[in-house]
This record gives C-alpha cells, structure tokens and sequence, in this order.
C-alpha cells in the first residue's frame, strides 16, 4: 500500500488528466473532476455522477455540473508500486469519461477499459 497525502494525489490526477488526449475531451462540458477520499458506501476507485450525453434532453444555463469523483484511498490501497497507480488512475479517469459519453461498463470491457 502507497502512502501518499491528498494534495500529491490530486498532483497525479491532475498529471494523468494532462496525458489523455485533447479527443477525449472536446465534448466535455459542464464537468468538474474532484478527489475524494473515499465514497461513502461502496469501495469504487471512481464515479461519474451526472447524466450521460446520449440520455440527456435538453440541457442548459444553470445546470449544475456534472461530477468525475477519483476516490484516493481506495487506489492507495490496491497499489505498492508508484507506476501501478499511475496506470490505474490514468484508466479510472478513461472510464469515468467514458461513462459521459455513454459508454456503459460492457462496452468498455469489449473496447479492454475496463
């Protein structure tokens, strides 16, 4: 298990977000990407919170965003080696993206992110 602090695990997400390519993002919008601890209730490496693209009606001014939630902790916890969670993290983040987009967990196991 790695002990790093929150502040130099947002540094590595914040690293891994700056290695995917400028693709990924061109259609997202209206997202925030947090750290967190942990969640509350499940033992997740990630979640996508919001509404993906491909369900959304209408969507406009004053809509909240939506939320890309890396969770440290757990990640800590699964990995000794710096270079494993860098790897895990960078293929949280391709996930969690991927669910904006509307890509479901059976999609992304056939594609091999997940």
């Amino acid at each position: 298990m790695l002990d790093m602090d929150l502040e130099a695990f947002e540094t590595l997400v914040v690293e891994e977000l700056d290695k995917l390519p400028d693709a990924m993002f061109e259609g997202l919008d209206n997202v925030v990407f947090m750290v967190e601890d942990r969640h509350e209730t499940e033992e997740l490496l990630g979640i996508y919170e919001g509404v993906a693209i491909t369900d959304r009606g209408q969507y406009g001014f004053g809509e909240l965003p939506d939320r890309i939630v890396v969770y440290r902790e757990t990640h800590l916890a699964r990995h000794a080696d710096l270079d494993q969670l860098r790897h895990e993290v960078h293929t949280t983040l391709v996930h969690e993206i991927a669910h904006f987009y509307g890509i479901d967990d059976d999609e992304l196991h056939r594609l091999g992110w997940a």
